[in-house]
């Protein structure tokens, strides 16, 4: 995954995810919750666009770095990385098991919903 010219996976771990932030490889990590889930929890640094919001805001996206999406539990955050590819955002990854999962696998300290 090093390699930004190999083929971005649609779907990554929450371990992968924690993998490549100790990395310290440039990405985003972009939350499409909605402002009241994020006051529970959210991963530092990462960009929060509501989903419906995403298509308004493309101009705060690189398209040529990584770019994982985060939900509570990967549905949505599939749809938007699915939408994201097919508007040339060719390394966009949804994150599976979203929030719900980060915070049961890598940040068990973080609040759950």
């Amino acid at each position: 995954m090093n390699n930004m010219s190999d083929q971005t996976p649609l779907e990554i771990s929450v371990q992968h995810l924690s993998a490549l932030r100790e990395s310290k490889d440039p990405m985003t990590i972009l939350d499409v919750r909605e402002p009241q889930e994020l006051a529970i929890c959210k991963i530092d640094g990462s960009l929060d666009i509501p989903m419906q919001s995403v298509p308004a805001n493309l101009d705060k996206l690189d398209k040529d770095t990584l770019l994982v999406i985060v939900c509570h539990s990967g549905m949505r955050s599939m749809q938007v990385t699915q939408w994201l590819r097919h508007n040339g955002f060719h390394h966009a990854t949804n994150l599976m098991g979203g929030i719900d999962s980060w915070a049961r696998e890598i940040d068990t300290n973080m609040a759950k919903y």
